[in-house]
């Protein structure tokens, strides 16, 4: 049940990150200092997969790569930032799932570690109880053979308490 739950929660998280990454874009095209560097790192960005690109399509590298300009850089820029955002929270959602998943998978390991050892503590009491049943054994076995069948019961013939007795001459 907790599992359902929680994927839907992660789900519902990633879905509501969208919103948050397109005001983060619509903020970042407003202030000047961050403008700046959105647009340095879009121009990185398109140096970076434009050379990729020409390197896939066997084209020349060497060739120099213009510049875009400031409103696509910017559009790029926020753009980018908005999927990162979105990538990160499903990194974040993704190794919350891995970490939850490996504590469950640890509680199961202690669980079984335990019936393991209740098993062995079982088997080592049944193996003493098998060790004292085959002394007593042993035991009767040896009082068996020393006093014969008769004698182990405590039981005497009639005739042979007659025997025991004097006899009147």
């Amino acid at each position: 049940m907790v599992l359902p739950l929680l994927k839907l929660g992660t789900l519902a998280l990633k879905t509501l990150s969208k919103p948050v990454a397109a005001r983060l874009k619509k903020e970042a095209g407003r202030h000047p200092k961050f403008r700046n560097f959105i647009v340095g790192i879009a121009q990185a960005n398109h140096r970076i997969t434009t050379t990729m690109q020409r390197r896939i399509y066997g084209h020349a590298t060497d060739v120099e790569i213009r510049p875009l300009n400031e409103e696509k850089a910017v559009q790029n820029a926020v753009d980018l930032l908005g999927e990162l955002f979105i990538f990160s929270v499903g990194v974040a959602a993704l190794i919350f799932e891995v970490q939850r998943s490996s504590r469950s998978e640890a509680k199961k390991e202690e669980l079984r570690r335990k019936e393991m050892e209740a098993v062995r503590l079982r088997e080592e009491e049944l193996a003493r109880d098998i060790e004292a049943l085959k002394h007593q054994i042993q035991e009767l076995e040896q009082l068996a053979r020393g006093r014969g069948l008769a004698g182990m019961f405590k039981y005497r013939h009639p005739q042979s308490e007659q025997e025991k007795s004097p006899t009147p001459a």
